[in-house]
């Protein structure tokens, strides 16, 4: 039984240890980035339609260089607009994300990343670009 526990516990901590650490409402992720001095980097994703953005997904925001990095360094906000039923938002999370899309993406760009200060002022965008590295998109976002 002890031995199952400790499997157990070990395979949450992984886990936990692989996820990227996403805020999802924009005034916590500002007081979050005003009390640990961090930048927010908003993205804007069709998690489940937008080929750029799942590749975005899979090849840098979780490669273990760029969350460990990101863990430090960043707060990560998503603001998701999902196409498929099944992964449908809550009517609140829609018109959350919709009001972040009016202010900081009005053309609608997908993928599109936001860099911004700890106060939402925006430092920088950029998109997707396959060439790039999560070192590239770490050296952007701190030249920023």
């Amino acid at each position: 039984m002890m031995k199952k526990m400790f499997l157990i516990f070990m395979f949450m901590g992984f886990v936990s240890m692989q996820a990227q650490e996403w805020v999802y409402d924009y005034d916590e992720a500002l007081e979050q980035a005003r009390a640990e001095n961090k930048k927010i980097i908003l993205v804007f994703s069709g998690s489940d339609w937008c080929v750029p953005c799942i590749k975005l997904e899979r090849y840098i925001w979780t490669s273990p260089e760029f969350k460990a990095y990101a863990k430090e360094h960043y707060v990560m906000l998503r603001a998701d607009f999902p196409r498929k039923k099944k992964n449908r938002l809550s009517p609140e999370q829609r018109r959350k994300n919709e009001a972040l899309a009016a202010k900081y993406n009005p053309h609608g760009y997908f993928p599109l990343i936001v860099v911004l200060s700890p106060d939402g002022k925006v430092l920088g965008e950029t998109g997707y670009d396959k060439n790039k590295t999560p070192a590239d998109y770490i050296a952007y976002f701190d030249s920023l």
